[in-house]
């Protein structure tokens, strides 16, 4: 029976019932911690060979003749851009390797633009006073955080099951202030969606206002896929080359969460136009990044298949985590009061709550001893306009951790629709 069928009487009921139950947890004094999306030491296991993998002189030495141990090479060693092209389904030549992080180089590409025209004869971005960043939401906290670091006022764009909603995007990019857009196409943070078809080819095809106006394409999930029917991303790539917008989209990816977070290897690719402009910072920034990193990725994977096939060691651990929050969320169901999605891969699960609940289930589960995301990461300026959508982050906790949390997000979900639905009657 649903919550919104009980009356004054059951719902008073019902949260009795479930208080008890809540003072009994937090006696217990749990601390789990589901706040990020962090690989478990299961997963940070699977790597390790790579520690040792290079153990002489000859070792280091790259395709191209280059000594890896010592300065040089800027964009990155041959074997290592091709590996990464194949990833992100571009051409070598388009790809520059940077150190371990593509939030980096985001960030740093953001920065470029910011102090140097994007195109030639329009103001740096900085210029311009009044600028703008597409944010499709619910998003990744941390590209707003970006955006907002660099003055853009941040403006939401809803998704729905294909992605962001074309029909207002199309409309927004007609304002010249408009800058440019997040987009997370594959197994979205936190959705879990993949970009349709349909709205890839309308990414591609946008007729900006802003000639500088850029997509960065943060496309971190390309292969984490947790079953045997993975999404299939259509490349943005060919379809811009299809509508002579090769300008248009900057992609990004990394092995973060492929080998070891804070010590894999971060890729970028774009036009020869933007990638002029963005290596042009580079050069006075760096001499070049980890040669001897990238040279064990190599080595380590061989190649893009050798990287699925690790892959797949990652889906086995981590879709029994996926699995318990889905069944823990599904015992929900006849409530009437949580909807989320169901992802086919990346690091999250998307739970909406009932509207002007999800801070008071947060703050609840963290009074029980469960760190989640804060309500309203996941939008601009950690402003959720309906205080409804949580980011479950399922990877770190153990099976028997992850299960628990989970009865406690179900039980503060219950406790905070009902308080709720007593004061909205």
């Amino acid at each position: 029976m649903s919550y919104r069928d009980f009356d004054r009487e059951q719902r008073d009921e019902e949260l009795g019932r479930l208080w008890c139950e809540f003072n009994q947890i937090r006696e217990e004094g749990l601390k789990l911690n589901m706040a990020r999306g962090v690989p478990s030491p299961d997963q940070l296991s699977l790597s390790l060979g790579m520690l040792d993998i290079l153990h002489a002189e000859a070792d280091c030495t790259a395709e191209d003749g280059t000594d890896c141990r010592n300065y040089g090479v800027m964009d990155g060693i041959p074997e290592c851009k091709r590996l990464m092209a194949d990833l992100m389904g571009v051409s070598p030549e388009m790809v520059m390797i940077g150190g371990n992080s593509s939030l980096n180089m985001m960030f740093d590409a953001i920065s470029c633009f910011m102090n140097h025209p994007a195109v030639p004869g329009n103001p740096a971005w900085s210029l311009v006073p009044d600028r703008k960043f597409l944010c499709p939401v619910p998003g990744y906290d941390r590209h707003f955080g970006v955006t907002g670091y660099f003055g853009f006022e941040m403006i939401p764009v809803p998704m729905d099951a294909n992605g962001p909603d074309m029909d207002v995007v199309e409309e927004l990019v007609k304002d010249p202030s408009v800058k440019g857009m997040w987009c997370v196409p594959k197994y979205s943070n936190p959705t879990g969606v993949t970009y349709s078809d349909e709205v890839v080819r309308r990414i591609a095809a946008l007729k900006p206002a802003a000639a500088d106006f850029r997509v960065m394409w943060d496309n971190a999930y390309c292969i984490h896929d947790l079953t045997d029917e993975p999404d299939e991303l259509l490349n943005i790539f060919a379809e811009c080359e299809k509508t002579g917008n090769t300008d248009l989209v900057i992609t990004f990816c990394s092995t973060s969460k492929i080998t070891f977070p804070g010590s894999g290897v971060a890729a970028m690719a774009a036009s020869e136009n933007n990638m002029k402009i963005i290596k042009e910072k580079y050069k006075y920034q760096t001499i070049g990044y980890d040669k001897l990193n990238m040279l064990r990725h190599v080595r380590f994977f061989g190649d893009l298949d050798g990287m699925k096939a690790h892959m797949k060691k990652h889906a086995e651990v981590l879709r029994p985590r996926f699995e318990i929050v889905l069944d823990k969320l599904g015992q929900l169901s006849d409530t009437g009061v949580v909807w989320y999605n169901r992802p086919r891969g990346g690091y999250f699960v998307s739970v909406n709550v009932m509207d002007g609940t999800a801070k008071r289930v947060v703050a609840l589960c963290k009074d029980a001893g469960v760190n989640l995301t804060g309500a309203g990461a996941t939008y601009p300026n950690g402003i959720d306009p309906y205080d409804s959508n949580i980011r479950i982050a399922p990877s770190f906790p153990s099976l028997e951790e992850l299960s628990a949390a989970m009865d406690v997000f179900c039980l503060c979900t219950r406790i905070a629709a009902l308080e709720k639905m007593n004061e909205l009657i």
